[in-house]
């Protein structure tokens, strides 16, 4: 084949970031297939009239974003998505404390739960029999003190479980799996918003389901959108983040919830219900499944609110759908394991639980502050109880030349590119995670330095030329 030659005209940035922009768009759109072999770096950069450095730089900034894969005596090829999972390492959800600013990961602050954790696993200990916790459980997960913790936790979250099923899960993704593999079928089609959780898409590719995107607005899903697509062909379900959605930080209001419930019943549609986020906002509506109960499966979690690794997540579904989403829980794990469950329902019954999520919150209030204070002359968007911010960019930026020059000065982002939907124009904008780093003077750090790139024209980055 010939010799491959980005385009570059009309980009802004830096010489080896409009190569690296190239790659990524030639990759998506498959005119660069995987498995395809890239020129070697010195004659590309021949072709192009740049240095062999600004080459070799795209090309290793290209392979950190796993577009690139490098073969030792064979050259540099165009790494196959399929084979991501074996052949790159996952990314590490450690909070280092040097290095990079990581603003990528959505993960609430390091829980301060030492000493809850120890006076429940104190009380565990002095249990007569602890070999229950070793052992097989019922996969049904009715066990009342469980089921009566499950359904306190719903009630802080603002739904009533009355007339439905609660399901215990490991975690909320666990959680939105279970149902989809429960309720859907191959061919089925399932709304996701336009821009949204990208691991719930690849979820629904793998199940062999038809996703087409819904519009979205600064508010959330645009119920003249879902109604025209309803209309348009029968739709199974609708998965959405209606508080605090990631990546834009929108919550709908009341109203639009009553509406995209009322549209679901009129064309008899299901409603995926993401609230993993929503215990953090105290001020949120009632959730859909309040307006929908009979076709709306919520789902929601601990490790947002209360601590990431207690992976412990509740579905709610009306008791005729209960079943399936049971049955697909035996089937992924049987059971959710018996202690980490344990600890769960201790630390809500106790009131611990609910002592940490008022203690997210209000980490999460100090560092919207310092990202309002921070980057606030920009097109900032975020709710003050959010874990993350929405950062619109200057005229001249794209998602993908700022997340590299980011990356440059040692602050990680994720752009717009990692939660649109395919067919869907990502725009110029980058999420910013302010949960994950354990340190608010590293947060600060990491937030001057955007500040700092902000300010200047992308084009006047010509050190990295």
């Amino acid at each position: 084949m010939s010799i491959w030659l980005p385009k570059l005209d009309g980009r802004r940035g830096a010489k080896y970031q409009r190569i690296v922009e190239a790659l990524a768009e030639d990759i998506a759109s498959g005119r660069l297939p995987p498995g395809t072999r890239l020129p070697p770096y010195r004659e590309l950069a021949y072709r192009l009239a740049v240095s062999a450095q600004t080459v070799s730089r795209a090309y290793t900034q290209a392979t950190r974003r796993g577009l690139l894969r490098g073969e030792t005596g064979r050259g540099t090829f165009v790494a196959d998505p399929s084979e991501g999972a074996a052949s790159t390492p996952p990314p590490s959800l450690t909070r280092d404390t040097s290095g990079p600013v990581d603003l990528s990961r959505n993960l609430p602050s390091p829980s301060r739960a030492d000493g809850p954790l120890r006076e429940a696993l104190r009380e565990i200990g002095a249990a007569s029999d602890l070999r229950m916790f070793l052992d097989y459980q019922s996969g049904n997960g009715t066990r009342r003190d469980h089921d009566a913790a499950a359904r306190s936790w719903l009630q802080e979250c603002g739904l009533t479980a009355a007339g439905g099923e609660v399901i215990g899960t490991c975690g909320a993704q666990h959680g939105l799996f279970c149902a989809l593999t429960a309720l859907l079928s191959p061919g089925d089609v399932m709304l996701t918003e336009a821009l949204g959780y990208a691991p719930v898409r690849v979820v629904a590719e793998r199940l062999a389901l038809r996703i087409l995107p819904v519009e979205i607005d600064t508010e959330g899903v645009c119920p003249e959108s879902l109604e025209r697509i309803c209309r348009e062909r029968p739709v199974r379900l609708l998965y959405l983040t209606p508080t605090l959605q990631s990546p834009t930080t929108a919550t709908l209001s009341e109203g639009r919830r009553r509406r995209l419930a009322e549209i679901a019943r009129r064309h008899d549609m299901l409603i995926l219900e993401d609230d993993v986020f929503g215990p953090l906002k105290e001020d949120r509506p009632p959730p859909i499944a309040q307006f929908a109960p009979e076709r709306t499966i919520y789902v929601t979690s601990l490790s947002k609110s209360v601590a990431p690794g207690l992976r412990i997540g509740f579905v709610h579904a009306p008791s005729a759908l209960a079943t399936a989403v049971r049955r697909a829980v035996v089937l992924s794990v049987w059971m959710t394991p018996p202690l980490m469950d344990e600890i769960a329902v201790r630390l809500i019954r106790s009131g611990a639980a609910l002592r940490l999520l008022q203690e997210q919150r209000a980490t999460a209030h100090r560092r919207q502050v310092l990202a309002r204070r921070i980057l606030g002359r920009f097109d900032l968007h975020a709710d003050p109880q959010g874990l993350h911010a929405w950062l619109r960019l200057p005229d001249g930026w794209t998602a993908g030349s700022f997340r590299t020059a980011a990356e440059e000065r040692g602050v990680l982002v994720s752009d717009a590119r990692d939660f649109a939907a395919t067919g869907v124009d990502a725009p110029a904008a980058a999420r910013l995670s302010l949960g994950h780093e354990p340190a608010d003077h590293r947060l600060k750090t990491g937030l001057a330095r955007l500040a700092d790139l902000l300010s200047r024209p992308p084009q006047s980055d010509v050190l990295f030329l």
